[in-house]
């Protein structure tokens, strides 16, 4: 989506001139001036000088203000921008992770209409129980208990009246700010506002279709259906549409409420490893993980096991992440930087023409050493979040969403297992299944299967090529293409060989010199002839003096081409 200029809504305007307001009244003057052209200031409004911070970046306290005053799109959009540590400045990052995503629940009665109208029936027709008051309530959707007509108890979640077209309209309004703060301010070349933009619409509107994320549960469901410990909730697909999501509701205890476990006969550290095996899974055997793993999403059920909630955020690798993902935590895990470094460049993260690899390494080292051996109890998660994202901001390493989305999971999955009390090691507990990653690229079936696959791509390749060969060609004749070929490296060769050429033909100089000098001093034929002298009287006539030049021209030019051929060293 894009903004497009020409005319605009009523309700657009509005909103463009509300942003303007909250942008005034939170001492962006000078931001609205050069945004927009407006120069009023309002009294008591502070300036520039203070609304952007040292890094030329505005004010994190006073952005994360805005957000939150803009509503909830805005603050949907600050709470992705807290998942870019590799462009924002640290400080950015922990102001924009104050955004909270609370907002007022919407009255009952809109959230009966829209049940019905989706499910076209009566709310006493659908449900025997529903529960009036939300448990839950955020920017894009609340929660309701209910229970059906079956005995089941069921959480309900319902996307908020009128948010698609909100949505939207902010949408536009975002892609129009980002467009012009590129223009006006270095800070939003050098974070890429446009490109933001972009990565927040097309993950805020998968959010928005709950078919999405019973999908993803239903995944999930079939990934952990063999492991005991982990339990995923049942999808009702009857009464599930785009904006209704009707699953199991899971009784039990948030992972973070640590007293209640243990009160239940729990181990905590138990579920911590619970936790840790599942992430392991998740990372190496699906490629498929939960990417918003907090206290709230992770409920310890009644019979220790650990139940996962809320699929609204998750992530994929595939199979060529994984094992890369796999040499990366194999590497740090044995103390391998060359595996560490090989797999940072096979994944693209390291572009060796721009990075100084041999600095990067020993900064890597520096950091990761510090760490090693340690369990989750001595370790600041916050410390090894920052001096890794310290490296990818000083390295300029632009980072794929899903990729941050992992680092993101690794470091909530780790203060999880901190809370609960673990002193395991998380690359001590990813190590095995990292290790069956990688032996799977060996294995007979897993060979036959990729040997298969290529075939496969092989064969369509062989299929199309004709027809694409006849179309470049048909083209080519027909004047609409054609064929430039560039060649480069030859420079070397074409300079070796005129200098070859050059001694062949002074070879030849010399050799038809001494050729003529010879037949020329032999002659009987004398031609102009002179007397003077030398030791007594001399004759001597031109013939014989060209001859004599001949001679010497040809010894010299003999003595340079030697010479010359062994100072290159080259006989």
């Amino acid at each position: 989506m894009r903004f497009f200029k020409g005319r605009y809504s009523v309700a657009g305007l509005r909103r463009f001139g509300a942003i303007s307001r909250v942008l005034l009244k939170h001492g962006f003057g000078d931001v609205v001036e050069r945004l927009f052209g407006r120069t009023a200031e309002r009294p008591g409004e502070l300036k520039s000088k203070e609304v952007f911070s040292k890094s030329g970046f505005p004010s994190p306290h006073r952005i994360r203000m805005v957000l939150e005053e803009l509503g909830p799109s805005f603050v949907k959009l600050g709470q992705l921008m807290s998942t870019r540590a590799d462009i924002f400045p640290p400080e950015y990052i922990d102001e924009l992770k104050k955004l909270q995503d609370r907002v007022p629940a919407v009255p009952f009665a809109d959230i009966r209409a829209i049940i019905q109208r989706e499910l076209k029936k009566p709310l006493a027709e659908i449900f025997a129980e529903f529960n009036k008051d939300s448990i839950a309530a955020a920017s894009v959707a609340q929660v309701h208990l209910a229970r059906l007509f079956t005995g089941e108890s069921v959480a309900v979640k319902v996307i908020r009246p009128g948010i698609h077209g909100k949505i939207r309209e902010d949408v536009r309004l975002m892609y129009l700010l980002a467009d012009k703060t590129e223009r006006a301010f270095e800070f939003g070349r050098v974070i890429g506002a446009t490109n933001l933009v972009r990565e927040f619409e097309r993950t805020i509107f998968k959010e928005l279709d709950m078919l999405v994320e019973a999908g993803s549960i239903e995944k999930f469901a079939l990934n952990f259906k063999d492991v005991d410990e982990i339990y995923i909730p049942k999808v009702y697909w009857d009464y599930t549409t785009k904006s209704i999501l009707v699953m199991e509701h899971i009784e039990g205890i948030k992972m973070d409420q640590v007293d209640a476990i243990l009160a239940r006969g729990i181990d905590p550290k138990e579920i911590a490893m619970i936790g840790l095996r599942s992430f392991s899974r998740q990372l190496m055997e699906f490629g498929f993980f939960h990417a918003d793993p907090h206290p709230g999403n992770t409920i310890v059920m009644n019979d220790g096991r650990v139940s996962l909630v809320d699929f609204g955020i998750t992530g994929y690798l595939d199979e060529e992440m994984m094992r890369q993902i796999a040499n990366l935590f194999l590497g740090y895990a044995e103390h391998d930087y060359d595996m560490v470094m090989e797999a940072l460049r096979d994944a693209g993260l390291i572009d060796e023409e721009r990075i100084d690899l041999q600095s990067f390494r020993i900064d890597l080292k520096d950091v990761s050493e510090s760490f090693y051996g340690r369990s989750l109890q001595t370790i600041s998660v916050r410390d090894v979040y920052d001096q890794v994202m310290q490296l990818v901001f000083k390295y300029h390493i632009r980072l794929p969403r899903n990729l941050l989305l992992l680092l993101k999971t690794f470091i909530q999955t780790e203060a999880l297992g901190k809370i609960l009390g673990s002193d395991a090691s998380i690359l001590e507990v990813t190590k095995p299944y990292a290790k069956k990653l990688l032996q799977q690229g060996y294995d007979a079936r897993k060979v036959y299967k990729n040997i298969g696959r290529d075939t496969r791509l092989m064969g369509g390749y062989m299929k199309t090529a004709p027809k694409y060969l006849h179309d470049i060609l048909r083209q080519i004749a027909g004047g609409k293409q054609r064929i430039e070929i560039f060649h480069s490296g030859f420079q070397e060769t074409n300079v070796q060989l005129e200098r070859g050429i050059n001694r062949l033909t002074v070879g030849l100089v010399i050799a038809a010199s001494i050729i003529a000098a010879a037949l020329i001093l032999n002659s009987s034929q004398k031609v102009l002839e002179f007397t003077f002298e030398f030791f007594g009287l001399q004759t001597l006539s031109i013939t014989a003096l060209l001859g004599v030049v001949g001679y010497i021209i040809a010894t010299i030019l003999g003595a340079w081409l030697i010479i010359s051929i062994l100072r290159s060293g080259r006989l």
